[in-house]
């Protein structure tokens, strides 16, 4: 896949260490031949991401906070600067209070609710309309990070599965109102993976054992597969790839239940 984004650039959002989807998703599209911008939020990420962004040949780096429409604006009015147009835009960003990612979902407070869904959902809205500026010349692709809490009960995820049922619906709206201008809107949805994020949710060490153990293929998304995923999406092989949510997750979708050895 050396060549399949030789001359495309995009943006890369939410990288928050090695172990970050974001990160696979960054490293296989920098060796496919794009080039990238990041975002972070805060000092310490920043210092963070700076190695990463430079290994990968990558001197653009800029921070903000997705809550702030003035960060927003000032965060890709500088890429508007760097580059005119872009080809594509990796949203991973995603954020709920640890304490209510544990226990039942009825005990979700007013509060948690909203900032979860401002950060994991209505931030790729507000990303995808800055974005469209800078893509509706050639064309392009938005991409964000979703997982399957959004359609079955996932015990302890709680607030964030329907967070990201919304995230997925706005996938599909944004998708149908961009494809004229030739701007293409999915979402990947790996399996729970080892990751900052994942940490925070009750019960991460058992979901991830039991998802390993029982998926078709026996194993748990890999980086690099995400990662591959999103080199399609955003290269020509996905021309006509839009609204979905492609699933990466060794199969664990399918089970209606454990495999019988788990029984």
């Amino acid at each position: 896949m050396s060549d399949l984004l030789k001359g495309k650039r995009g943006l890369i959002m939410g990288v928050a260490n090695e172990r970050s989807i974001a990160w696979g998703i960054a490293k296989a599209m920098a060796g496919a031949g794009a080039e990238l911008a990041f975002t972070y939020q805060g000092e310490a990420f920043g210092s963070r991401l700076a190695p990463l962004a430079a290994s990968v040949g990558s001197d653009f780096m800029v921070d903000v906070d997705v809550t702030d429409d003035a960060s927003l604006d000032t965060a890709f009015e500088q890429l508007g600067a760097r580059w005119p147009t872009i080809d594509f835009v990796v949203h991973a960003i995603a954020f709920s209070d640890k304490s209510e990612l544990t226990g039942r979902f009825l005990n979700t407070s007013r509060a948690n609710f909203k900032h979860s869904m401002d950060i994991s959902a209505y931030s790729f809205i507000e990303v995808a309309r800055r974005s469209h500026p800078l893509m509706v010349e050639n064309g392009g692709t938005l991409m964000t990070l979703t997982y399957q809490g959004s359609n079955r009960v996932v015990p302890n995820y709680n607030v964030m599965g329907v967070a990201k049922a919304a995230l997925e619906s706005a996938t599909r709206y944004l998708a149908n109102d961009l494809g004229p201008e030739g701007i293409r809107v999915n979402a990947i949805s790996p399996g729970p993976m080892k990751t900052l994020a994942g940490a925070a949710i009750g019960g991460a060490r058992k979901t991830y054992k039991h998802a390993d153990l029982n998926a078709p293929l026996r194993s748990n998304a890999t980086l690099e597969a995400v990662g591959g995923t999103a080199v399609y999406l955003a290269s020509d092989a996905g021309a006509c790839t839009t609204g979905e949510i492609i699933r990466v997750d060794g199969g664990f979708h399918v089970l209606g239940m454990p495999q019988q050895e788990f029984l």
